[in-house]
């Protein structure tokens, strides 16, 4: 049967009994994926229509699904009320590592029919239609790693995540005979994800214990996102269903690497078939165009006012450690993984590859900050960065990535350019986010803490 489906397709699947629920679902405010199971005839009857509804409070919790206070989108004192669902008729796939279920990526609204500015997927949206008025279509690709574990889910848990087994025990970049052994997981994930029409690359061993790294094809830039949430949360599904745990978190154990999600991005002519960047050259280095210097200079100006989009939590900024091939310097150079940004590809493959968002990052906010920095850069004619030679971790002059959430926090508050790509309510909205969560890990005691204090203090 197809990944992708049309209504027809549906129809024909449901009354066969081949589909019988359609998983309705939006990203929330860190890209997971929230909405209802609907029956496949109840889905075809109304909610192609008319929308299901949710709660609209789904923006305005954590991790933990508490309603958080101070929100200007909905409260307490507002009644948490309702909020649309409208199918995104040319998103349905089907899921197939769940019996007869398909899945619609859904756009959120008021009742009253405006669309919900803080939902990612419109955030993302807004930008693409920027880049649109301007002649371009951007396209986008991720590199994701995440690490596997021979533990379940429960039972990581119940070891309340420490001491876990990682699915190697020994380092495994690139490596066939250790990456055999995660095989039964990760060709379940890589057939799984072309089964739901998200296309892969490849996967490969990464540098840690049990890390690896699964590339999806590029696409434009707002499939691009649904494809990355999509495979961020049947990972996990695929993962549980085999009795074992996975995670995306940018830094799980400071003994072991970091986790990344490398952002490639370039833009194509509005019909999406020419590529923009590349001007001549022959080999491997490719003369770029001054539009691709451009996009790469507003990338790199707004690397920190934008961190918080590449890095949304408190435990994003343990990653960006000096040696580990995660950046802890704003810099570009020719395929140098010590830099913050890096050159790739050649031809109309040529593009530049962001390395400072973590595996925790929201894809839509990501690539929406991505596109909002390269349309800057456009629009302002900012001049093309030198390309930076050697280590770039042992390089002081340079410009340095946050070091912690409390600095990208200071830096979206100042960030005029952030208020002018998104507005000041998407601003805000997502400031208070950051600052919750931040005020949140000030007031816990961690293991580290007991560790160092609780006898020798």
């Amino acid at each position: 049967m197809p990944g992708r489906l049309d209504r027809k397709q549906l129809e024909q699947l449901v009354e066969q009994g081949d589909v019988d629920t359609v998983l309705t679902v939006f990203p929330d405010t860190f890209g997971r994926l929230m909405g209802k199971r609907v029956v496949g005839n109840y889905f075809l009857d109304h909610v192609v229509e008319e929308g299901a509804h949710a709660c609209i409070y789904l923006f305005t919790v954590d991790m933990e699904m508490e309603p958080l206070p101070g929100f200007k989108l909905t409260s307490w004192e507002r009644g948490y009320g309702d909020m649309k669902m409208v199918p995104d008729m040319t998103t349905l796939r089907l899921i197939p590592w769940l019996p007869k279920t398909a899945l619609v990526f859904c756009d959120v609204y008021t009742d009253g029919g405006e669309r919900i500015e803080e939902a990612p997927r419109w955030i993302l949206k807004r930008q693409i239609e920027r880049a649109a008025s301007m002649g371009y279509v951007v396209k986008t690709a991720a590199e994701l790693e995440l690490y596997c574990f021979k533990e379940s889910f429960e039972e990581a848990r119940r070891k309340r995540h420490h001491q876990l087994t990682p699915a190697s025990s020994y380092l495994e970049d690139y490596h066939i005979l250790q990456t055999t052994k995660e095989e039964p997981l990760i060709r379940a994930i890589r057939n799984g994800m072309e089964g739901a029409d998200v296309p892969v690359e490849t996967s490969k061993g990464e540098w840690g214990r049990g890390q690896e790294e699964i590339n999806l094809r590029y696409a434009e830039a707002l499939e691009m996102a649904d494809r990355t949430a999509l495979y961020k949360h049947g990972a996990k599904e695929i993962a549980h269903l085999q009795g074992l745990a996975v995670t995306f978190m940018a830094k799980y154990d400071m003994a072991a690497a970091g986790s990344s999600f490398h952002v490639h991005s370039s833009l194509w002519d509005k019909t999406g078939r020419k590529p923009l960047f590349a001007a001549a050259g022959r080999g491997v280095r490719t003369t770029s165009t001054p539009l691709f210097g451009h996009w790469l200079a507003g990338q790199m100006a707004l690397a920190r006012e934008f961190a918080y989009f590449y890095a949304p939590s408190v435990n994003s900024y343990k990653r960006y450690q000096s040696g580990s091939f995660a950046p802890t310097r704003i810099v570009v150079g020719w395929d140098n993984r010590t830099c913050g940004f890096r050159l790739c590809g050649e031809g109309g493959g040529f593009r530049v590859e962001n390395r400072i968002p973590g595996a925790d990052a929201n894809p839509y906010l990501a690539f929406a900050a991505t596109i909002a920095a390269g349309l800057h850069g456009i629009a302002n004619r900012l001049k093309a960065p030198r390309l930076y030679e050697g280590n770039a971790y042992e390089d002081a002059t340079l410009p340095q990535v946050p070091k912690t959430l409390r600095e990208a926090i200071v830096e979206l508050e100042r960030s005029k350019v952030a208020r002018a790509a998104f507005g000041d309510r998407m601003v805000e909205h997502y400031l208070h986010t950051a600052r919750l969560e931040q005020g949140a890990f000030d007031q816990v005691v961690t293991d580290w803490e007991l560790a160092r204090n609780f006898e020798r203090i």
